[in-house]
């Protein structure tokens, strides 16, 4: 049965209604192809869902009314947060979509040595815009109902100041020449930052950097793994141990 689920970026509430326009609406009736009299769920982020059943369609805008709502959650224990060296375009967005689905908390877009896209702030807000969508897109398909926090793109040295500054966690950084490997972590973890570099990986500066911020290097194993790859693979392995896989 296909998924019927559309977030929503308002207050939701039992016997309210709600107008979807823009995007929303477009995809209620141009991608799900539903018309009034159909139901589906609701969600704005904040936590649980509601069921909806949709009154009017026209040009323009959906109006939903909301019906029960339910407190169902379906977060990981563990707070992942990936930091990922930005990549080119289709990369960088089906890292956003994957780590999304694998229950990611965070997004942190780090711009490194070797990364091949620049972004001026006007470019970097669109970036943001655009990496949301992709994350609330993958939050209707997988049924979570809160959204990944998506950050404003940091440089490498903007984010160790900020991991030098934090009192918990762990942290570790993919290195295909490190002498641990990710299954060498020691538990328990409760929240966890893995740093991946982009496609040409981290400088040995960059890594060094890393490393006196409290980032423990890692191997996935032995062969060098795209950074698409290698996100989707971390983050897996990181929810088997730690998570709810």
């Amino acid at each position: 049965m296909r998924l019927r689920r559309v977030y929503v970026d308002a207050a939701l509430a039992p016997g309210a209604r709600v107008a979807l326009e823009g995007s929303a609406a477009s995809h209620v009736t141009r991608v799900l192809r539903l018309r009034p009299g159909d139901a589906l769920t609701l969600f704005n982020g904040r936590g649980g869902e509601y069921a909806g059943n949709i009154e009017k369609s026209q040009a323009g805008g959906v109006t939903v009314a909301i019906g029960e709502s339910c407190a169902v959650e379906r977060e990981s224990p563990l707070s992942l947060t990936l930091a990922q060296g930005v990549s080119r375009a289709e990369r960088m967005d089906l890292v956003v979509q994957k780590a999304t689905e694998l229950g990611v908390s965070a997004l942190v877009p780090v711009l490194t040595e070797r990364s091949v896209v620049r972004l001026n702030p006007q470019q970097a807000a669109r970036k943001v815009a655009h990496w949301r969508a992709i994350a609330i897109a993958a939050c209707e398909q997988s049924g979570r109902n809160r959204v990944p926090a998506v950050a404003a793109p940091l440089t490498l040295r903007e984010l160790t100041a900020q991991a030098r500054s934090a009192v918990t966690g762990t942290r570790v950084l993919l290195s295909p020449g490190a002498a641990l490997r990710l299954d060498d972590v020691p538990p328990p973890v409760t929240h966890v930052t893995v740093l991946i570099g982009p496609e040409g990986g981290l400088t040995d500066s960059e890594q060094d950097l890393a490393r006196t911020a409290g980032f423990t290097p890692v191997r996935l194993g032995p062969r060098v793994l795209r950074t698409e790859t290698a996100a989707i693979a971390a983050l897996t392995l990181l929810q088997r141990k730690f998570g709810d896989f």
